[in-house]
């Protein structure tokens, strides 16, 4: 079962229905769904008779989010494992014992803003720069304390993707 929490509110249980693929339980309830990728890179999704179109904004791997676009709305989706439900449970963190890393740009953009300076210490989930990309503006927050060690980029500066713009230790 993997919990999927949306936009911070109540979770969702999702489990593998016993009628093959494209089948799930959520909350208990059935739901048939299909995609297909699209040439534009997005999505389309069949969701119990229901067309959606959605696109892949943001991924985190290190703290299991990703961000969807679907109609203009933004969707924030946090999941949680089996595994990581029990290391939880223990009182361990997979996120916090993984290294460091410097803030890239996810996607080709445009440097909007940048709300840290060198030397500057930083909490998890602080906002530390905001990059247009795609005519929408992103957030982009600490996923861990750290220390600003060095800013690589430049207010109203284009940048590209996986472009450091924070160095962070």
């Amino acid at each position: 079962m993997i919990k999927a929490t949306v936009n911070g509110a109540r979770p969702f249980e999702i489990t593998p229905a016993g009628d093959g693929p494209g089948h799930v339980e959520c909350n208990g309830k059935q739901v048939d769904w299909s995609t297909a990728a699209l040439p534009s890179g997005g999505f389309s999704i069949l969701m119990d008779g229901k067309s959606l179109v959605a696109e892949v904004v943001k991924t985190d791997p290190d703290t299991k989010t990703i961000t969807i676009q679907i109609n203009q709305a933004l969707y924030e989706v946090a999941l949680q494992e089996p595994i990581d439900r029990l290391l939880a449970s223990m009182g361990i963190s997979e996120t916090s014992s993984r290294k460091l890393n410097d803030i890239k740009a996810p996607m080709p953009g445009m440097v909007l803003k940048v709300l840290v300076t060198p030397g500057q210490a930083i909490k998890k989930g602080d906002p530390v720069l905001i990059l247009e990309a795609m005519k929408m503006e992103n957030v982009f927050k600490a996923a861990a304390d750290a220390v600003v060690k060095e800013i690589k980029v430049a207010e109203r500066t284009a940048v590209e993707k996986g472009e450091v713009l924070i160095v962070l230790e």
